[in-house]
C-alpha cells in the first residue's frame, strides 16, 4: 500500500467539502420551495376589505382560525409529550430486563479462593477461608452406662474384671 501525500490528502478533502456544500444549498433550496408551496395551498391570498364592519369581520375570523391552530398545536404537543414518556419508559424496562451492562466474557483464572476475596474485599481486609469451620459440629452419643461408671475407680476395675483379664493387668502393673 502506498500512503497518500499530504497534498492529495488536502485537495481530496477540499473536493469533499466542495461537494458537501453544494448538496447543503440544494437541500436548502428544496426546503424554500417546499415551504413556499405549503403556504399557497394552506394560506389564501389575503385581500382587505374597504369598509370597517368586513375588517372587524375579517379580524373575528383570524382570531377564530389562531384559536383553532391553538387547540391543534396544543393537542399536538400533549401527544409528543405523552409519547416522550412513554418512550422513557420503555427504554428504561428495557434497561432492567438487559442490564445496565453487557457481560464480558470471562477469562478462566486459576485463583486461591484467600485471593479471591482478598481481590474482592481489598488489601485491608485480611481473610483466611476456613471450609471447615463452616461444617456443622456433629457430637458422638455418649453411652447411658459410662456416666453411671463415673463413681468409684475401684469398683470399675471390679466391673472389668470379666473382660479379657484387664484386672489382672491392671494389678501387675501396679
Amino acid at each position: 500500500r502506498k500512503k497518500m501525500t499530504s497534498s492529495r490528502r488536502n485537495h481530496l478533502k477540499s473536493l469533499l467539502l466542495q461537494i458537501a456544500h453544494g448538496l447543503l444549498e440544494e437541500e436548502a433550496a428544496e426546503a424554500e420551495q417546499e415551504r413556499e408551496r405549503y403556504m399557497e395551498e394552506n394560506c389564501p391570498a389575503l385581500s382587505l376589505p374597504g369598509s370597517m364592519q368586513e375588517l372587524q369581520e375579517l379580524c373575528k375570523k383570524m382570531h377564530h382560525l389562531i384559536d383553532v391552530v391553538d387547540e391543534q398545536r396544543y393537542d399536538m404537543e400533549s401527544k409528543v409529550v405523552k409519547s416522550n414518556k412513554e418512550i422513557e419508559d420503555l427504554k428504561i424496562k428495557v434497561q432492567d430486563l438487559k442490564g445496565k451492562f453487557k457481560k464480558p466474557v470471562l477469562k478462566k483464572v486459576r485463583m486461591s479462593a484467600d485471593a479471591m476475596l482478598q481481590a474482592l474485599l481489598g488489601s485491608k481486609h485480611k481473610v483466611s477461608l476456613d471450609l471447615r469451620a463452616n461444617l456443622k459440629q456433629v457430637k458422638k452419643e455418649v453411652k447411658e452406662e459410662e456416666k453411671e461408671a463415673v463413681g468409684d475407680w475401684r469398683k470399675n476395675i471390679e466391673d472389668k474384671a470379666g473382660m479379657d483379664g484387664r484386672k489382672k493387668m491392671f494389678e501387675s502393673e501396679a
